[in-house]
Parts: C-alpha cells; structure tokens; sequence
C-alpha cells in the first residue's frame, strides 16, 4: 500500500516536472554506462571504482539531463513541427552547436570531478575531443532526426536517454583512456 503511494507520487511528480524525467534516466543510465566500461575493463564487483560511478551519476543527472532538456525545449520552439525534414534540420543544428558543448564540458568537468587541474582538464579535452566528435558525428545526426521527427517532445529526453547508454559506454572508454592511447584506438 505505501509502495503504491509512493509509486503514485513519483509519477505525478515527474508528470508535473518534465525535467526530473530525463534527471532521473540520465543518473541511472549514466552510471550504468561507466559500470559496463568498467567490466571490460575487467573489474568486477568486488573492485569497480564507485567513485567514478559516482562521478558519471552526478554529472549525468545534474548536468547532461537539464543541458539536453533546454536544448530539446529550444529546439521544438524553433522549429515546432514533427517531420523529417525538421528532424533533418535539428539533427544538423545539434550536430555543430550542443555536441562539440557537450563533448567539451564532459571531458572538462568530469575532469575536474577526478581533481584534475584546470590545465589537466583543458589537455584531456584537446587530446580527446576531435577523436570523439569524429565518433559522434557517425552516430548521433541519425539518432537525432529520429528523436526530433518520430519521437513525441514529451519522450525526446527518455527515449535519448536509452540510446546514449550505448555512448556513455563509449564516452567512459575515451575518458579513461591515457593520453598517448587515444592516438592507437581511434
């Protein structure tokens, strides 16, 4: 019975506060994303860094989530209508403008996160930034138009969420990465 209250006020929670639908996706999918980096690391339960499991939530939850929510919002202002060709034209537009933001303050702030310097932080993102934008560019203009012309705007951010578990495996595998090893993998 009280599971079933709590159910029900979680769901006219996120109902009333959009965001928190996307916050919560992204601070669990983000973290997951990092544990199954690091079980190809090798590791196991017994030695997965909880901290950068920690770290991925945080930044995924409080960062990613509303950056993207706000991007989705503008987006559907600019351009309302629900087709492929708007979908062409988001895609395009996410491409060169909130992609290369995102990509930059990930490396950035996670970089920070890990108690980098601020200089450390602006070596990892000019090693690791091209390699990873290269990468992104073959995935996310066609995730993209499919969210922005057949997704509802209600489910852009969930249904985003899902298909960046696949890239937040991939952006854990880069971060981790040393310096001299991104030029032999990409």
């Amino acid at each position: 019975m009280a599971s079933s209250v709590l159910w029900q006020q979680l769901k006219s929670f996120i109902v009333r506060y959009p965001i928190a639908r996307g916050m919560i996706s992204y601070s669990l999918i983000w973290p997951t994303g990092s544990l199954i980096q690091q079980t190809f690391e090798g590791k196991r339960w017994g030695n997965y860094d909880w901290w950068r499991v920690f770290r991925f939530s945080m930044y995924g939850g409080l960062f990613v989530a509303p950056t993207l929510y706000g991007w989705v919002k503008i987006s559907s202002a600019m351009w309302p209508h629900t087709s492929l060709r708007y979908g062409v034209i988001k895609a395009a537009v996410e491409t060169i403008s909130y992609t290369p933001a995102a990509m930059t303050c990930f490396y950035f702030i996670m970089s920070l996160l890990e108690s980098k310097t601020v200089q450390e932080a602006v070596a990892e993102v000019g090693k690791k930034f091209l390699p990873t934008y290269k990468v992104a560019l073959a995935v996310w203009p066609l995730v993209a138009t499919i969210n922005f012309s057949l997704i509802p705007e209600r489910n852009r951010v969930p249904f985003i969420s899902v298909c960046s578990l696949c890239w937040t495996c991939f952006l854990a595998y880069m971060k981790h990465l040393e310096h001299h090893e991104v030029d032999q993998v990409i």
